[in-house]
């Protein structure tokens, strides 16, 4: 009975959340696409869950969902894959950014996330801002994996903190091509095009950008791992719908 009662609790819960029209959950387009959704948990330069992501969910437009399907599939060919950290972002969770930005007190992410970089830039240098293309729902943060690769590191909260912009071998243990910098590096050597990324690094970073932009997706330059579709649907439209 217990088990019944909890399985139809799901399903009832699933059902009464329905996406807005033009919305969908990638896992249902791309089955095989890798996650670890950031947000929902500690391993973010906030260092809490954010606020409006209530799962580890990948929502975003179809049209977005079907331009990385093709993406998916192309990467698939040369035995890799993409691994997504976030897709739509409510803007109560963009407002929560916001707020951490202004508090300049808190700074237990600072080793990892931005080493050398002030907090009280973070907003004029572009890292932080009150409004995210993320919002509009064809915005998406990703990294390319190889197929079958190891477990990503397990992350200890304030305890394994590494520089993001370290070597490969010093930073933390993501299991996706050495793309230079981790994810959501505040550094100059986050930008894609930032001429002391050479080598594998550089070339890992174009396997996943012309991939990207082949299917309809364009680069934020400050952020190698930044894209949002060229003809998204909801251009002037910020949601607020939390992740379910």
């Amino acid at each position: 009975m217990k088990i019944f009662l909890t399985a139809l609790l799901t399903f009832v819960s699933s059902v009464c959340f329905a996406l807005p029209d033009g919305f969908v959950y990638l896992r249902d387009v791309v089955p095989d696409i890798s996650y670890d959704i950031r947000y929902f948990g500690y391993h973010n330069f906030v260092g809490v869950p954010v606020e409006g992501y209530d799962e580890p969910e990948c929502v975003l437009t179809a049209q977005a969902a079907q331009a990385l399907k093709k993406v998916q599939a192309e990467l698939k060919t040369k035995g890799l894959g993409l691994k997504v950290y976030d897709c739509y972002r409510p803007q109560t969770a963009v407002d929560h950014f916001a707020r951490w930005a202004e508090d300049i007190n808190d700074t237990k992410t600072k080793a990892e996330f931005y080493p050398d970089e002030p907090k009280e830039t973070l907003f004029v240098r572009g890292f932080i801002a009150h409004k995210s293309g993320h919002s509009r729902g064809s915005t998406v943060d990703l990294t390319v994996i190889p197929f079958g690769s190891k477990p990503k590191e397990n992350f200890i909260p304030y305890k394994n903190m590494k520089r993001c912009d370290a070597p490969a071998d010093k930073r933390f243990g993501d299991n996706s091509l050495d793309m230079g910098t981790g994810f959501d590096c505040f550094s100059p050597l986050a930008a894609t095009d930032n001429p002391d990324i050479k080598g594998i690094q550089r070339k890992n970073r174009y396997i996943l950008k012309n991939a990207m932009e082949k299917y309809g997706f364009y680069n934020y330059d400050k952020e190698w791992w930044h894209f949002t579709l060229k003809n998204e649907p909801f251009s002037d439209t910020y949601f607020n719908f939390p992740l379910k």
